[in-house]
């Protein structure tokens, strides 16, 4: 699973590989802590205009589908199961016309040793950018504001990852991220599938460290939550 990630930098400094047609000008600040009901960019290709537009915006991580009462369903969704996404009412349509790249510099996860719960940085070991697979919805509120939200894909953990967690995110390069983003193709089943089995060597040059306990209070932030923990 993801349930905390990394942006260190924003704007074109993030998405230079995926040649954004526009940046939003309200994207979050850096954070080295992001939760769930947070803000987030994401890149999306806009299927409106011709050809699409490819859009890096502020969104909501935890998917509210448009058929929502309330916001709250997105607190649950803020990962999706990638090999359960056709099955499921919430995500189906969105796999269809509606797939995202979450750019980040790393995640969080919580490794079991002797110790407890140790959290891990993860990132890539060139610092480069990392991108997650994931679906947006919009959703309208009762006071008609428009809302823009996201999930982030997993699947089962393969290789050295494998010892920290079960599960990882859905990791693109940046060839497979603007795929990924093609509002035009006919079988989202194929380029999913593509995803999922690709994601593990993406990982392959990814590094990691344990950090230090504080990034577990989602009121911490700093770029001293992934620093290397030292003895």
């Amino acid at each position: 699973m993801c349930g905390r990630f990394v942006v260190a930098n924003v704007g074109g400094e993030l998405v230079g590989e995926l040649r954004a047609d526009l940046i939003a000008d309200d994207l979050p600040e850096p954070s080295f802590n992001i939760a769930p009901t947070q803000q987030a960019a994401i890149v999306l290709d806009s299927s409106k205009t011709d050809p699409p537009t490819r859009r890096v915006e502020a969104a909501r991580w935890g998917l509210v589908p448009s058929w929502a009462k309330d916001l709250s369903i997105g607190q649950r969704a803020f990962n999706a199961r990638s090999d359960e996404l056709p099955r499921k009412r919430m995500f189906a349509p969105a796999l269809a016309k509606r797939r995202a790249v979450i750019p980040a510099t790393g995640y969080y996860e919580w490794k079991t040793d002797e110790n407890g719960k140790v959290p891990m940085f993860i990132h890539p070991a060139s610092g480069d950018p990392m991108f997650f697979a994931g679906l947006y919805e919009w959703w309208r509120s009762p006071e008609e504001e428009w809302i823009l939200s996201f999930t982030i894909l997993t699947r089962s953990s393969v290789g050295d990852l494998g010892s920290i967690h079960d599960r990882m995110p859905v990791f693109l390069d940046a060839d497979h991220a603007d795929t990924w983003l093609d509002t035009d193709v006919d079988e989202p089943l194929d380029i999913l599938g593509t995803a999922i089995d690709d994601a593990p060597r993406v990982a392959e040059s990814f590094a990691w460290h344990p950090v230090d306990r504080a990034v577990g209070n989602v009121r911490n932030n700093g770029s001293r939550l992934i620093e290397p923990l030292t003895a």
